[in-house]
């Protein structure tokens, strides 16, 4: 069972710092149908164009969106760990 009050929880808080840092240093670029989405490994949108023109909303909705069920899945992992 996992103890959040142990030096585990320490160790993992450490090891989920670096990862998300490693993952704001990667970018990914996807050409579709002539959506351009550029995207780090954090899941922050860099941009979006469609058709060759930026699309600064979209990418600012998704951008909100994504960060929505980020705290979703924050929330959740907090509750199930109070439930064990």
């Amino acid at each position: 069972m996992f103890n959040p009050l142990s030096g585990d929880f320490q160790k993992l808080q450490a090891q989920a710092q670096k990862m998300q840092s490693a993952l704001q240093q990667e970018e990914i670029t996807i050409d579709k149908n002539g959506v351009h989405i550029v995207m780090r490994g954090d899941q922050q949108i860099i941009e979006i164009s469609v058709d060759g023109i930026i699309e600064n909303r979209i990418a600012e909705a998704f951008g909100e969106a994504v960060k929505k069920t980020q705290e979703l899945a924050a929330k959740k992992l907090i509750e199930i760990s109070q439930q064990q």
